[in-house]
């Protein structure tokens, strides 16, 4: 009878030769330190440096294309280039794709994000931010304790927010993450609670941001999201 100690049994390497490669060239890409707009070697010479075949260098580059990290151009062949790093993730970011711990954890991105924005607010709202704020909360229901999310005020308000900061990537992904907020608010995968504490609503977060500072619309934007974290950690 065969003994088998498996404690020597060491992980099988399921990676193709292309992925191989794939990983590799992002590594030598690195490692010379090319810039955007850098030529990076012709595919004969990758294949022979790398002693694989023109074909299995051809399909990793594809792959680093469609990534975004390089491009063609005349006479220059395969450039280095600036990946659009939210077009390509805002490919995956379907709520009905993803699995319950990655949407849990989106939602959760979500929360620390909005509370950590204070100082970029304070440093870059302008009186005109205030009057545009005061006017989607005037066109707001009354915020009651039953009322806790509505993916329509969400964006509307809290897209200003984050448009306020100046900071474009951190609205492009807001924008990715804003349903996925509402879908796992509606899934059933949050614990859900028959009553909703009193909180911060988005007219009282105007008034902070007029007449606050960035430490009390920290605390007040942790007080409006509060019934969100009970959700989590309850």
């Amino acid at each position: 009878m065969l003994t088998v100690i498996t404690e020597e049994i060491t992980g099988i390497d399921n990676s193709s030769l292309v992925d191989k490669v794939e990983a590799r060239l992002v590594e030598l890409l690195q490692l010379q330190k090319l810039k955007i707009g850098d030529s990076i070697p012709k595919e004969i010479e990758l294949a022979s440096a790398l002693g694989v075949s023109r074909t299995v260098v051809r399909e990793a580059l594809l792959r680093l294309r469609m990534m975004g990290l390089i491009e063609s151009k005349k006479k220059k062949g395969a450039v280095i280039t600036s990946p659009d790093v939210f077009g390509n993730l805002s490919k995956s970011m379907n709520p009905y794709i993803l699995d319950q711990e990655t949407l849990r954890e989106m939602f959760e991105i979500r929360l620390v994000l909005e509370i950590g924005m204070a100082d970029l607010l304070f440093h870059r709202i302008t009186p005109s931010d205030i009057e545009e704020l005061k006017k989607i909360v005037a066109n707001e229901p009354q915020v009651t304790q039953y009322h806790l999310f509505n993916i329509e005020h969400e964006i509307t308000f809290h897209g200003k927010l984050y448009e306020i900061t100046g900071n474009n990537a951190m609205k492009k992904f807001q924008k990715m993450l804003l349903p996925i907020f509402d879908y796992v608010h509606k899934s059933g995968i949050l614990k859900k609670q028959p009553l909703f504490k009193t909180f911060v609503s988005h007219k009282e977060l105007v008034d902070i941001l007029e007449k606050g500072d960035s430490e009390k619309f920290r605390n007040g934007m942790r007080n409006h999201l509060e019934n969100h974290f009970a959700r989590i950690f309850e």
